[in-house]
């Protein structure tokens, strides 16, 4: 069984930097593509990047700029580094692995940035 776990959220004031984690139990997840989303209240998941198994990443546009995506084969983990926060960052941060043509999910990370 496939099991996604995030980590790394918070509460965070305007400007500054934190950086989420995303595990994925049962896999090795070096075989598998990693991604980002979020999603603010009322409003639909968003895409952030996304990071393929060779480590080749793509990003929303409007995310490019402060956000970005890495991975550590060793420790099975894949971060998002995020800068520069701003309240409109305020959601909750869902991690998924693509494997074969299933996305698993994890619970989400609860980010959230005062001004």
């Amino acid at each position: 069984q496939v099991q996604v776990v995030e980590s790394g959220g918070g509460l965070v004031q305007a400007g500054r930097s934190l950086r989420l984690s995303c595990v994925a139990s049962a896999i090795i997840f070096r075989n598998n593509a990693g991604g980002w989303y979020r999603q603010a209240p009322g409003k639909q998941r968003e895409f952030i990047a996304s990071i393929t198994s060779s480590g080749y990443t793509n990003y929303a546009d409007a995310m490019k700029d402060r956000f970005t995506i890495s991975r550590d084969n060793a420790k099975n983990t894949v971060y998002l580094q995020m800068n520069s926060l701003k309240p409109e960052d305020t959601a909750v941060y869902y991690c998924s692995v693509l494997i074969g043509v299933r996305n698993f999910w994890g619970q989400g990370t609860q980010v959230t940035v005062s001004s």
